[in-house]
């Protein structure tokens, strides 16, 4: 089932830093950003193998996750707050404010074949 955490941040008069590394449960090897979404929805799939780390670094966006026994909503709205889906982790993102950006942290490179676009039964709960 998809999880938040907590990212590290430092603030001082300066502003803030907010860090990933050893924070993140998995080795990162694909790195994307979503922005300039207008109401459409995103996402629609799970994966194989692929777990998944999303960021909103600005604005807001909606994350909606089914692991298949259950369903679960996540609004991200801090820089400092990550989701992290895992590979059953049916999920669709939408809710995106004007200026969000979501970055998208991989545990594995982009293959076609890691995607699972059916969603599971339970999907209208």
């Amino acid at each position: 089932m998809a999880y938040l955490i907590d990212l590290k941040s430092f603030t001082d008069k300066r502003g803030n830093l907010t860090v990933i590394e050893k924070t993140i449960p998995f080795e990162i090897r694909r790195v994307f950003y979503i922005y300039g979404v207008d109401d459409s929805v995103r996402g629609g799939h799970r994966h194989h193998t692929t777990i998944q780390a999303a960021i909103c670094i600005q604005g807001h966006c909606t994350i909606h996750s089914n692991d298949g026994s259950g369903f679960r909503e996540f609004e991200l709205n801090k820089p400092n707050r990550c989701l992290i889906l895992e590979p059953a982790d049916w999920h669709t993102m939408d809710n995106f404010s004007n200026d969000a950006i979501l970055m998208v942290l991989a545990s594995e490179y982009f293959d076609e074949k890691d995607y699972i676009f059916e969603p599971y039964a339970n999907a209208a709960d």
